[in-house]
Protein backbone atom coordinates (compact mmCIF):
# COMPACT_ATOMS: atom_id res chain seq x y z
CA UNK A 1 0.00 0.00 0.00
CA UNK A 2 1.43 3.37 -0.93
CA UNK A 3 0.80 6.45 1.14
CA UNK A 4 1.19 8.79 -1.79
CA UNK A 5 2.36 11.56 0.57
CA UNK A 6 4.88 13.98 -0.90
CA UNK A 7 8.25 14.23 0.87
CA UNK A 8 8.11 18.03 1.04
CA UNK A 9 4.62 19.41 0.43
CA UNK A 10 4.38 22.56 -1.64
CA UNK A 11 1.86 24.97 -0.11
CA UNK A 12 0.73 25.89 -3.65
CA UNK A 13 -0.17 22.30 -4.51
CA UNK A 14 -3.77 21.20 -4.29
CA UNK A 15 -4.63 18.83 -1.43
CA UNK A 16 -3.95 15.20 -2.22
CA UNK A 17 -6.89 13.36 -3.68
CA UNK A 18 -8.10 10.21 -1.91
CA UNK A 19 -6.52 8.15 -4.68
CA UNK A 20 -3.10 9.60 -3.75
CA UNK A 21 -3.33 8.66 -0.06
CA UNK A 22 -3.16 5.39 1.80
CA UNK A 23 -6.57 3.79 2.18
CA UNK A 24 -7.94 0.92 4.23
CA UNK A 25 -11.22 -0.92 4.64
CA UNK A 26 -12.17 -3.31 7.42
CA UNK A 27 -14.67 -6.03 6.61
CA UNK A 28 -16.44 -8.25 9.12
CA UNK A 29 -18.43 -11.39 8.52
CA UNK A 30 -20.96 -12.74 11.01
CA UNK A 31 -22.65 -16.02 10.15
CA UNK A 32 -26.11 -14.56 10.83
CA UNK A 33 -25.52 -11.96 8.07
CA UNK A 34 -26.14 -12.72 4.43
CA UNK A 35 -22.82 -11.10 3.45
CA UNK A 36 -19.77 -9.44 5.03
CA UNK A 37 -20.13 -5.80 6.13
CA UNK A 38 -17.81 -2.82 5.79
CA UNK A 39 -17.17 -1.80 9.41
CA UNK A 40 -14.44 0.81 8.95
CA UNK A 41 -12.88 2.69 6.06
CA UNK A 42 -10.75 5.74 5.57
CA UNK A 43 -7.82 7.52 3.99
CA UNK A 44 -4.51 8.82 5.35
CA UNK A 45 -4.28 8.82 9.15
CA UNK A 46 -7.59 6.99 9.48
CA UNK A 47 -6.30 4.24 7.17
CA UNK A 48 -3.11 4.01 9.22
CA UNK A 49 -5.18 3.68 12.40
CA UNK A 50 -7.37 0.94 10.87
CA UNK A 51 -4.29 -1.05 9.84
CA UNK A 52 -2.48 -0.52 13.15
CA UNK A 53 -5.57 -1.49 15.17
CA UNK A 54 -6.09 -4.63 13.09
CA UNK A 55 -2.48 -5.72 13.60
CA UNK A 56 -2.63 -4.93 17.34
CA UNK A 57 -5.63 -7.26 17.62
CA UNK A 58 -4.00 -10.06 15.65
CA UNK A 59 -6.20 -9.61 12.58
CA UNK A 60 -4.90 -10.27 9.11
CA UNK A 61 -4.11 -7.33 6.85
CA UNK A 62 -4.21 -7.98 3.12
CA UNK A 63 -2.98 -5.40 0.64
CA UNK A 64 -5.15 -5.20 -2.44
CA UNK A 65 -5.51 -1.65 -3.79
CA UNK A 66 -8.10 -2.74 -6.36
CA UNK A 67 -10.33 -4.41 -3.77
CA UNK A 68 -9.93 -1.49 -1.35
CA UNK A 69 -10.98 0.94 -4.09
CA UNK A 70 -14.13 -1.10 -4.71
CA UNK A 71 -14.92 -1.49 -1.00
CA UNK A 72 -14.46 2.25 -0.38
CA UNK A 73 -17.63 2.72 -2.44
CA UNK A 74 -19.69 0.62 0.01
CA UNK A 75 -21.39 2.55 2.82
CA UNK A 76 -20.29 1.94 6.40
CA UNK A 77 -22.16 -0.94 8.06
CA UNK A 78 -23.55 -1.96 4.67
CA UNK A 79 -23.23 -5.49 3.36
CA UNK A 80 -20.94 -5.90 0.40
CA UNK A 81 -22.80 -6.12 -2.91
CA UNK A 82 -23.09 -9.44 -4.76
CA UNK A 83 -20.62 -8.19 -7.39
CA UNK A 84 -17.85 -8.41 -4.75
CA UNK A 85 -18.75 -11.86 -3.36
CA UNK A 86 -16.09 -13.68 -5.39
CA UNK A 87 -13.34 -11.23 -4.41
CA UNK A 88 -14.28 -11.45 -0.72
CA UNK A 89 -14.55 -15.25 -0.93
CA UNK A 90 -11.00 -15.35 -2.31
CA UNK A 91 -9.84 -13.11 0.55
CA UNK A 92 -11.55 -15.35 3.12
CA UNK A 93 -9.94 -18.41 1.53
CA UNK A 94 -6.54 -16.71 1.85
CA UNK A 95 -7.22 -16.00 5.54
CA UNK A 96 -8.38 -19.56 6.20
CA UNK A 97 -5.23 -20.90 4.49
CA UNK A 98 -3.06 -18.68 6.70
CA UNK A 99 -4.91 -19.85 9.81
CA UNK A 100 -4.49 -23.46 8.72
CA UNK A 101 -0.71 -22.96 8.47
CA UNK A 102 -0.53 -21.07 11.77
CA UNK A 103 -2.91 -23.15 13.86
CA UNK A 104 -2.70 -26.44 12.01
CA UNK A 105 -5.50 -28.64 10.75
CA UNK A 106 -8.47 -29.42 12.94
CA UNK A 107 -8.55 -32.97 14.23
CA UNK A 108 -10.47 -35.40 12.05
CA UNK A 109 -14.06 -36.04 13.04
CA UNK A 110 -14.80 -39.43 14.62
CA UNK A 111 -16.03 -42.06 12.17
CA UNK A 112 -19.52 -41.96 13.65
CA UNK A 113 -19.92 -38.20 13.16
CA UNK A 114 -21.35 -36.94 9.86
CA UNK A 115 -18.74 -35.32 7.62
CA UNK A 116 -21.02 -32.41 6.68
CA UNK A 117 -24.09 -30.82 8.27
CA UNK A 118 -27.14 -32.86 7.55
CA UNK A 119 -30.05 -31.42 5.61
CA UNK A 120 -33.03 -31.22 8.05
CA UNK A 121 -35.20 -32.98 5.44
CA UNK A 122 -32.85 -35.99 5.62
CA UNK A 123 -32.87 -36.18 9.43
CA UNK A 124 -35.92 -38.40 9.58
CA UNK A 125 -34.71 -40.91 6.96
Amino acid sequence: MSTGRPASPDPHDAPASPADRASAVAVRYDQQDAAPRVIAKGYGNIADTIIRTAKEHGLYVHESPELVNLLMQVNLDAQIPPQLYVAIAELLAWIYALEEKTIGPEPAAPASAPAAPMNPAQAGS
